[in-house]
């Protein structure tokens, strides 16, 4: 079949061995529909690259949310059947797999593909076609009349008119953009009986001025499956439901927690100060405006420096006005850059993306502060906290250890008494801080911040090393002619300082990496926790005849891997149960929105009585019927499942009937929500063209 830019595809249908029966056995479900399913699809002894085949419905419903374009998908039976319409996205999965577009003739090189256990089958070695071009499951509902029958009502152009079309018409037809790789079981239940061969209905649709034909290869499902016609929600995975938390492990499980960090970060997000009580802090800096303290402000007389830096610094949160994006402002007080030449390595730091380093991007000078400052723009991520107020701001921990003298004869209490860190925190803290070093010195730079005060904490245990790059700006030394001579040295530095980090994790105080208390720190981390993490210590801060790599560690964490993996999986499937929960509120929002906006309207077109005639008094009564119920003893009847329930079938068009009584008691409407639907949508859209001027 040609269309207008002359692109042939040809259909040919087979049978898969195995599957010319209603019944399945078990040895050709094994044979023939894993091998020519799974190993067909994906490429392996397949001379072709195979693709699913979708049909979807396609709309002119906007990607971004708003009250013109949104709707939930219909699945009404009187419009598009998701049982018996074979257009129905539903069972398209696995359905068909179609030529490959990259390649028109076959490969003569490639043998065919025989699934096992099979015999070669004639009709296939006589055919040019590469290996299962046709429907696995081919449509049982569809005779062999209707071959080059066009279906009606199945024109797909409505959707790609010229005013939603993309200006171009493209190289290929539009059948793989309806193309899903999401298997859907219900394609795997449809049985193949040798009447439906060669059966086809041809549809078309119109992309750029451009009509395409093809092939409808959509198998219909198997007689008595039962989908719901509008959306339903249901109930929690049963792998997420029984989750429970393993031992010494962090609990990531509490949807009301994990509620209140969104809701404090958007908080944080968002805060601004009063200007007239902080007019130190300066309106706009750079490109930046709405700065806001993000820790205590030096004193403007304050002579001493920060012990990291060497110089006065304070951090702020700023708004990018050519993004308007937070990012997060480390401001270097008093610092004047007199060569930009350490911009090269700035531009290297701008590159490293890593999940557990705060991304700089951008340095740049200002005098918007009244001095000289050098400031660095970072990431901004609300609601973080540093590894020192998180575990090393508790003065009792460290009066505890210091003035503990235990000895061989005096061994230090257990760490469940002794209020140390579980050890599997401590294992999950230095994957983290390790997988950032690795991937920083093989960009060839060195951290050179690894300290608990430049450490942040988000969430549980997800860790970001911040202010990475300042050094490098600071200590820049221009006489220099390779500014990278240095280097291995720093990274030799990170691994020390990854070592302390870790051992004073492990004593729950930072007294432990002083240098007299490095003996009774190492006592008590070999009576407490295991002997990898005391040879990983002893190994990073004991002072190596060759220069040591952060994978040297690797074997020391060993199988430990294998647990932050399982934990950040698990992590992930509840926040996508969680996410899967609220999906449609924005849906039903906008839906209530719309209504909102139709419901009582005084006057529309200088006609008061407007809502409350005509279409309008439907919907006034089916708020009635959402909100305004009584029970049987006149009072408030509040159903939250009742109002989510008859909002989602409004919005698919049922066509279940629903009695709209009147106020008065005096008369009773029997709709459908078909009806109703139709009504909401004449109803908005009139008032959207009234908005608009188009009225």
């Amino acid at each position: 079949m040609d269309n207008d830019n002359n692109n042939d595809e040809d259909f040919t249908q087979c049978n898969v061995p195995g599957m010319e029966g209603a019944a399945l056995s078990d040895a050709s479900l094994t044979n023939s529909y894993f091998s020519s399913s799974f190993i067909g699809v994906n490429g392996f002894g397949s001379p072709a690259e195979s693709k699913y085949s979708m049909m979807q419905r396609m709309t002119t419903s906007s990607s971004s949310p708003s009250l013109l374009n949104d709707g939930a998908k219909n699945y009404s039976h009187s419009t598009h059947d998701p049982v018996n319409s074979p257009t129905s996205s539903l069972f398209s999965d696995f359905g068909a797999l179609s030529i490959s577009q990259r390649r028109k003739t076959p490969n003569p090189a490639a043998s065919e593909f025989i699934p096992k256990g099979v015999p070669r089958m004639a009709t296939m070695a006589q055919s040019s076609v590469q290996a299962f071009p046709s429907p696995l499951f081919p449509h049982p509902g569809i005779s062999s009349s209707t071959a080059t029958a066009l279906a009606p009502g199945m024109s797909l152009s409505a959707g790609s008119s010229p005013l939603h079309s993309p200006k171009i018409t493209p190289h290929t037809s539009p059948a793989p953009r309806r193309r899903s790789h999401t298997p859907n079981p219900a394609n795997y239940m449809v049985p193949t009986t040798a009447a439906d061969q060669g059966a086809h209905i041809i549809q078309k649709e119109t992309v750029g001025g451009t009509t395409y034909f093809y092939t409808d290869n959509t198998p219909a499902p198997m007689a008595g499956m039962v989908f719901p016609t509008y959306h339903i929600y249901p109930p929690t995975a049963p792998h997420v439901a029984y989750m429970q938390p393993k031992a010494n492990a962090p609990s990531f499980f509490m949807a009301d927690e994990l509620r209140q960090e969104l809701i404090n970060r958007h908080l944080i997000t968002m805060a601004q100060i009063d200007h007239s009580e902080n007019s130190d802090v300066p309106g706009e800096v750079d490109s930046y405006h709405s700065l806001f303290p993000l820790e205590p402000l030096p004193p403007p007389n304050r002579m001493q420096k920060t012990s990291n830096f060497s110089y006065i610094t304070s951090c702020y949160k700023a708004v990018n006005s050519k993004d308007d994006l937070p990012y997060c402002l480390r401001r270097i007080h008093g610092f004047r850059l007199v060569n930009t030449k350490c911009m090269m390595l700035v531009d290297m730091w701008k590159k490293i993306q890593h999940s557990n380093s705060v991304t700089l991007r951008e340095v740049f000078t200002t005098k918007a502060f009244g001095d000289h400052s050098l400031v660095f723009s970072y990431d901004f991520h609300a609601g973080a906290e540093t590894m020192f107020s998180r575990h090393f701001n508790d003065p009792a921990a460290d009066s505890y250890f210091t003035k503990r003298k235990w000895g061989q004869h005096e061994p230090p209490p257990p760490r469940q008494h002794a209020g140390l860190l579980p050890e599997s925190l401590i294992w999950a803290y230095i994957v983290q801080l390790s997988s950032a070093l690795r991937t920083i010195h093989t960009a060839g730079l060195a951290c050179r911040v690894m300290d608990p005060s430049k450490i942040l904490i988000t969430g549980k245990t997800r860790l970001r090393v911040n202010c990475v790059g300042v050094f490098d700006v600071l200590t820049f030394d221009n006489s220099q002619t390779n500014h990278l001579a240095l280097m291995p040295q720093y990274q030799q530095a990170d691994l020390v300082s990854l070592g302390k980090v870790v051992l004073a994790l492990a004593c729950n105080s930072l007294a432990g990496i002083q240098r007299e208390n490095l003996q009774k720190a190492m006592e008590l981390v070999s009576i407490n926790y295991s002997s990898d993490l005391k040879n990983l210590i002893l190994y990073l801060l004991t002072e190596q005849s060759r220069l040591r790599s952060v994978n040297d560690i690797m074997p020391m964490i060993g199988a430990r891997f294998y647990t932050q993996l399982d934990a950040s999986q698990m992590r992930n499937d509840v926040i996508e149960e969680d996410l899967a929960k609220e999906v449609q509120n924005g849906r039903l929002f906008r839906l209530l929105a719309k209504l909102g906006t139709i419901n009582e309207r005084p006057e529309f077109q200088k006609d008061p009585t407007w809502s409350e005639t005509g279409d309008r008094y439907l919907l006034k009564l089916f708020r009635d019927h959402l909100f305004h119920q009584v029970t049987e003893a006149g009072t408030p009847w509040i159903d939250l499942s009742h109002i989510v329930s008859c909002l989602n079938k409004l919005d698919a068009g049922v066509p279940e009937k629903i009695s709209l009584v009147s106020r008065d008691e005096k008369s009773v409407l029997v709709v459908t929500y078909s009806d109703l639907k139709r009504c909401f949508d004449s109803t908005f859209q009139e008032l959207q063209a009234a908005a608009s001027g188009s009225l």
